[in-house]
């Protein structure tokens, strides 16, 4: 919980909610709740039943313990994702965000070679290029194009700076 209230708006109470709940409550929900995959609203539903979970909480721990099943509904990969604002924080509204990382994982292992985009991958990237764009970091500035395709297909000139002529 200490992990989701870093990323996320800050409730005071939600830390002493969730902490009511006994170690063995805890233990059983959760085994109950990952025993209930792929059905993953019912897996929603179940760990929602813990005081100070609900649907965004309960995401977060199915995407770590089941990455290519779930997906973190975290604010910056709903953002991302169109179609689903406002956000709403129901698992109904989860499960409108969920179908659309899974169709769009689909899309991504399509045409990635490699073909290991997972929900949980793609809102992490979702994540990282939103705080990114927040931060004004620069994206992409530092990657090595040479040799790449993408390189090609975006330039066909050379782009570096011109070398100063010594003068004497």
């Amino acid at each position: 919980m200490e992990w989701k209230l870093t990323r996320g708006k800050f409730r005071p109470r939600l830390q002493q909610l969730v902490a009511s709940n006994s170690e063995d409550t805890v233990e059983k929900c959760s085994r109950k709740a990952f025993s209930l995959l792929p059905d993953v609203q019912a897996a929603i539903t179940e760990l929602s039943s813990l005081k100070g979970v609900g649907p965004a909480t309960a995401s977060a721990v199915l995407a770590a313990g089941a990455p290519e099943q779930a997906a973190f509904m975290s604010d910056e990969a709903m953002e991302s994702v169109p179609g689903l604002k406002p956000i709403q924080y129901t698992a109904k509204h989860y499960a409108l965000y969920l179908g659309k990382m899974i169709e769009l994982t689909k899309k991504l292992n399509k045409v990635d070679p490699q073909q290991d985009w997972t929900p949980h991958k793609l809102e992490l990237c979702f994540w990282a290029l939103t705080i990114a764009t927040q931060q004004q970091l620069p994206l992409l500035k530092d990657v090595d194009m040479k040799g790449s395709s993408v390189q090609q297909n975006c330039s066909d000139t050379d782009q570096r700076p011109t070398k100063k002529l010594k003068t004497r």
